[in-house]
């Protein structure tokens, strides 16, 4: 009785789906919910499943499907095998969608996706098109990585060269290193200095001093704590900023093509994407609606979660 009591409904189950590529990779795919199907794509070092208290609200009416990327949360020991990451992910994408498409038989599907899952959404429409994707939205996250002389949208902005020289720092203290099991058994130096970078960037990434206040209790290790600090993903990180940094990542030429339904969700004090060359996204897309979220950062999630639930919804709502 009291199991029974305690047991969840169908919709509220977690469940992970394995879509076996080709090439023998496992890519898990978390999957809830009972109704119509969404793909949600998660950020550089984001679990999928952080997805979960945004829509488990919404389980009723539909059945959500965030893959995990290689490196991150259930895949988190599935290698990189291209330095061009997202090209890769952007492969392993177009399985789960073809896959998902193919079990239920449908023609296309809506996906949100932030931050560098929405990089990869950029490079999936370069690759594979839209027929597959009924709506999109697109949440703080710029067509081109690097600053040019007609794009001043890049990531860090302004700041963009002073930070990058600080990412460059750390990938070539690191790189010596590529090869070393654990990260305990790093010099106690470079284990600082790679938990410095992630905090730093995980703060740029938040406007809200309570998400300020949230990542540094999250991420601060003492030096006791820092000696045996278990980092299992330290060196995907490491090779994903390293390609960031080396890889011009430009899909400007994309979005005229990208004619599907866009919601361009931006963080209105962004650190990561200025809002104004956002904006500009918005008005270079040829089919989109834009959506501001004064008060957020980069990390529309932590920053808004209500407003990012209520824009969620209602870009599902649109699907109706």
């Amino acid at each position: 009785m009291i199991k029974d009591w305690l047991k969840l409904p169908p919709q509220y189950q977690l469940q992970t789906l394995s879509i076996i590529k080709t090439d023998g990779t496992n890519i898990p795919v978390s999957v809830i919910g009972k109704g119509k199907p969404v793909i949600l794509l998660h950020a550089y070092g984001m679990d999928a499943r952080e997805f979960l208290p945004f829509i488990l609200p919404l389980t009723g009416e539909y059945r959500f499907y965030p893959p995990h990327f290689r490196g991150f949360g259930e895949a988190k020991l599935s290698n990189l095998t291209q330095f061009d990451f997202v090209r890769q992910y952007a492969d392993d994408i177009n399985a789960v969608i073809e896959q998902i498409c193919h079990d239920l038989t449908i023609e296309s599907l809506p996906v949100a996706a932030i931050s560098m899952g929405a990089q990869v959404m950029w490079g999936y429409f370069e690759r594979f098109g839209m027929s597959r994707i009924s709506r999109y939205m697109n949440i703080d996250q710029s067509p081109a990585i690097h600053n040019q002389s007609d794009w001043q949208g890049g990531l860090f902005g302004k700041r963009q060269q002073e930070v990058f020289d600080i990412f460059h720092e750390v990938v070539d203290m690191t790189l010596l290193y590529a090869n070393v099991d654990s990260f305990k058994h790093l010099p106690f130096t470079i284990k600082r200095r790679v938990t410095d970078i992630e905090r730093l960037f995980s703060l740029l990434s938040v406007n809200r001093t309570r998400s300020k206040a949230i990542v540094q209790f999250l991420t601060h290790q003492n030096d006791h704590k820092l000696v045996f600090y278990n980092h299992s993903t330290w060196q995907h990180k490491m090779r994903c900023l390293q390609a960031y940094l080396k890889l011009e990542y430009d899909f400007r030429a994309v979005i005229e093509k990208v004619t599907i339904p866009v919601v361009n969700v931006i963080g209105g004090r962004s650190k990561l994407y200025d809002p104004k060359w956002q904006q500009e996204v918005t008005r270079m897309l040829p089919n989109a609606t834009e959506i501001v979220l004064p008060r957020s950062g980069h990390a529309v999630p932590m920053d808004e979660p209500i407003g990012f639930y209520k824009v969620l919804k209602g870009f599902l709502g649109n699907e109706r």
